[in-house]
C-alpha cells in the first residue's frame, strides 16, 4: 500500500508541474501520429527530450515508433519512462511485445501494469487490437484464469459500457448488483451518477459530481461527467470551468479545447470560443467540426465574411459532406443572398435528400427570390416529411 501511495505522489507531482507548452507537444505529437505522419511526432518530441527528460514525452515519442514500425526504439523509450516513474511505461511495453507475437514477455509486462498505478481497465485492456495476436495463445487463457479485476471494478465497467450505449434498463440492472454486493464508496457514487445521468436526473448528478469532484479535484472521469452534465443544464459558464480544469490538468486530449469553445459560444465570449477553436485547427487544420465551429461563432459575432470563409474551407476538405453545405448556405440565408443559399441548399439535399428542415429553408429562400411555385414544391416536401412549420408557408403562400 505504501509503495502504491509513494508512486501516486510521484505521478500526481510529475503530472501537476507538466507545464502548457509540454502539453502542447503532447498534443502536436497526437496529431502528427492520428495523422500517419510519424516521423514529425518523433522530430518535435526529441526536441522536447531534449529540454527535459519527460516520460509522458518518451511514452509518446513511443507511439510514434510503433507507428512507423520501430518496436526496438519504442521498447527503449517506455523502458526510459519506467526509469522516470516506475511503471508509467508497462502497457506500452505489453503492447509491443503483443505485436511482436511474444506472448510470454506481453504478459510479463501486463501483469506489472495490473499491480501497479498505472494499471489499465478491462474494457481497455480485452478492446486493444495490440493484443489481438496472442489472444487465442495458451499463455493469454491461462493469464485470465486468475482473478485481475474484482467484481465492484467489473460492475463499473459494465455500467461505463452500457450508459456510453444508451442502454438504460442493462445499466440499472448492474448497478444494483454493485450496492448489494459493496459498500457504499465513491466507486458507487460514480456509477449511480452515470445511470442517473442517462435518465436525465441531473440535479442529482450534479450534488453528486460537485461532492466527488471536492474529494478528488485531479479525477479525470468526476471531471468529465460533471461537465457533461453542466452542459445537459446549460450551465455553460460552469462547463467551461470544469473544461478548463481538465485542460490545466494537462490532460492530452485536443478535443476538450472544443468542447470548452462550444460553451464559450454559447456564454457569448467568442473571443475565448476563437482562440480555443483556432488551437485545434493549429493541431488538425482540416478537422470538418472545428471548421464549421469556427465559421458558427465567426457568425455569432457578427463577421459574416470570416465565417464564409471557414465554412468555404471547410467545403474544399469535405466536398461530400451535406453539412458542409448546409453551413454555408445558412450563412448565406442569414445574409439574405437567396441565390448563392439555394445552391447551396440543393448541393445538401443531393447528398441528403431526407432533410425536412433544408427543404423549408430552400423553400423560403426561393420565395424570397421570387420562384413561388418551386418553393412551394419544397415547403410541400417539407410538410410530407413531418416538419409542421411547413404547413404555415402552405397556407400563406401556397392555396388560392
Amino acid at each position: 500500500m505504501k509503495k502504491h501511495l509513494t508512486l501516486f505522489f510521484i505521478l500526481f507531482c510529475s503530472y501537476t508541474v507538466f507545464g502548457q507548452q509540454d502539453v502542447d507537444y503532447i498534443l502536436k505529437a497526437k496529431a502528427y501520429i492520428e495523422t500517419g505522419r510519424p516521423e514529425l511526432a518523433i522530430n518535435l518530441l526529441s526536441s522536447a527530450i531534449d529540454e527535459k527528460r519527460d516520460s509522458r514525452f518518451f511514452m509518446e515519442r513511443a507511439e510514434a515508433y510503433v507507428l512507423k514500425g520501430d518496436y526496438s526504439s519504442a521498447i527503449s523509450d517506455y523502458n526510459e519512462s519506467n526509469i522516470i516513474i516506475p511503471s508509467s511505461g508497462e502497457y506500452g511495453l505489453s503492447r509491443i511485445y503483443a505485436l511482436k507475437g511474444d506472448a510470454a514477455t506481453a504478459l510479463y509486462h501486463l501483469e506489472m501494469n495490473l499491480n501497479s498505478p498505472f494499471r489499465k481497465g478491462e474494457k481497455v485492456v480485452m478492446l486493444d487490437p495490440a493484443f489481438a495476436t496472442i489472444e487465442n495463445r495458451p499463455e493469454w487463457r491461462q493469464f485470465w484464469k486468475k482473478e485481475r479485476y474484482n467484481l465492484s471494478e467489473r460492475n463499473i465497467s459494465e455500467i461505463e459500457y452500457y450508459v456510453a450505449a444508451g442502454k438504460s434498463d442493462e445499466a440499472k440492472a448492474i448497478l444494483s448488483e454493485l450496492k448489494e454486493s459493496s459498500r457504499p464508496g465513491n466507486d458507487i457514487l460514480y456509477a449511480e451518477a452515470l445511470v442517473n445521468q442517462l435518465s436525465g436526473k441531473y440535479p442529482e448528478v450534479i450534488k453528486v459530481m460537485v461532492g466527488l469532484v471536492e474529494s478528488d479535484p485531479s479525477n479525470e472521469k468526476y471531471l468529465r461527467v460533471l461537465a457533461k452534465t453542466q452542459v445537459a443544464t446549460s450551465n455553460m459558464a460552469g462547463a467551461s470551468v470544469t473544461y478548463s480544469r481538465l485542460i490545466d490538468l494537462g490532460v492530452p486530449d485536443p478535443k476538450l479545447l472544443i468542447l470548452r469553445a462550444e460553451c464559450y459560444k454559447r456564454t457569448g465570449e467568442t473571443d475565448k470560443a476563437l482562440s480555443d477553436i483556432q488551437k485545434y485547427l493549429d493541431y488538425y487544420p482540416s478537422d470538418r467540426e472545428a471548421l464549421s465551429l469556427a465559421g458558427k461563432v465567426e457568425a455569432a459575432a457578427g463577421d459574416h465574411l470570416k465565417a464564409l470563409e471557414y465554412f468555404s474551407t471547410n467545403l474544399k476538405v469535405h466536398p461530400n459532406d451535406a453539412e458542409c453545405y448546409i453551413d454555408r448556405a445558412n450563412s448565406y440565408f442569414v445574409s439574405k443572398s437567396w441565390e448563392w443559399a439555394i445552391k447551396d441548399y440543393s448541393m445538401s439535399l443531393d447528398l441528403d435528400p431526407g432533410n425536412s428542415e433544408i427543404w423549408l429553408n430552400k423553400g423560403i429562400a426561393l420565395l424570397n427570390s421570387g420562384s413561388l411555385a418551386d418553393a412551394c414544391h419544397d415547403f410541400r416536401k417539407s410538410f410530407s416529411m413531418g416538419n409542421k412549420r411547413a404547413s404555415g408557408y402552405i397556407s400563406r403562400n401556397c392555396i388560392k
